[in-house]
């Protein structure tokens, strides 16, 4: 019979062979495996599955039920190979999600945060301007993090001003058009890069000093390193660069602002969020819509025009 970690890349090889890419799910999937390693066990047992689910200490139990669920997953296809495997039932860990309210970056944050970025040392002067530029490009999109990673540089039109993003959380493509300023800055990050690397070592729009496509991990820790240097991170005991917003919302910021400046000019909301879900790539619009819930400024001009609305019906 194969060994654990050995099941394991079978596992992944499987599912990525059915067009998953299960970055973050690997990555997690692997340290359990450690854990069990490290424990001398050969065999998935709920006790242990519980165990490791629950490591992590300051998070929510929606956090503790998704890594139980992923080595429920495995476990089911382990147990096919392995009799002694037990599969955890679900429910174990009871759970309801909360949506974290978004964190709206101002424009002096957002400045001060790719400034930052543009100071960044390197051996060879690419890390600054690939930082400033990713930075600056969730900014201005709303693109998530995941999509601008993934951007090849076919997918980066700079003549039309078209962005294509083709692996996208939910498997469908869209084209997300961008400003000419937006252009002007790629254009000249997509310089340096080549003249850096003029023969290319991976199709990736964005890359690394060593030539490879940024991964997920290493952007997250610069963003978070920088954001304790500029101040928008709080010094927190068990956290080496505190706690504080996320890179994701900037994802945030983009909506939020761009129905602020709707509601500011007059524009029919109802009307125009289909488009802002289509540009975000969400699959349904109430997650859109979950803005003027979660952000008290929009609320307050929906309200607002509510009662606009009806005042004209009974006048």
């Amino acid at each position: 019979m194969k060994g654990l970690r050995e099941a394991l890349e079978e596992y992944l090889a499987v599912r990525r062979n059915l067009g998953y890419e299960l970055r973050l799910l690997g990555l997690c999937l692997s340290n359990f495996v450690s854990f069990m390693e490290n424990n001398g066990e050969v065999h998935i047992t709920t006790e242990l599955a519980l165990r490791w689910a629950r490591e992590p200490s300051g998070v929510q139990p929606a956090t503790w039920a998704w890594r139980l669920g992923m080595v429920r997953l495995f476990a089911e296809w382990r147990s096919s190979t392995d009799p002694h495997t037990e599969v955890p039932p679900k429910g174990l860990i009871p759970y309801r999600y909360h949506r974290k309210p978004p964190y709206i970056y101002t424009d002096e944050e957002i400045e001060k945060l790719i400034q930052a970025a543009r100071e960044l040392p390197s051996a060879k002067d690419l890390r600054a301007h690939t930082y400033s530029a990713l930075f600056g490009l969730l900014a201005v999109t709303g693109m998530r993090v995941s999509e601008v990673l993934n951007l090849d540089r076919e997918d980066v039109d700079l003549e039309t001003g078209i962005i294509t993003i083709r692996r996208t959380k939910f498997g469908k493509s869209r084209l997300v058009p961008v400003h000419i300023s937006t252009c002007e800055v790629l254009t000249d990050y997509a310089d340096v890069r080549d003249h850096i690397f003029p023969t290319p070592l991976t199709p990736a729009f964005f890359v690394s000093e060593q030539g490879t496509r940024i991964t997920e991990w290493i952007i997250r820790y610069t963003f978070a390193k920088i954001s304790r240097q500029i101040g928008l991170r709080e010094p927190v005991e068990g956290y080496r660069h505190g706690h504080g917003p996320r890179l994701h919302d900037m994802r945030h910021r983009f909506a939020v602002r761009t129905l602020i400046d709707w509601y500011r000019a007059g524009l029919n909301v109802e009307c125009e969020i289909p488009k802002l879900s289509a540009y975000l790539g969400h699959v349904h619009a109430s997650d859109t819509y979950w803005y003027l819930e979660a952000v008290p400024e929009l609320l307050q001009l929906a309200t607002e025009r509510l009662e606009e609305a009806h005042m004209e019906v009974d006048s």
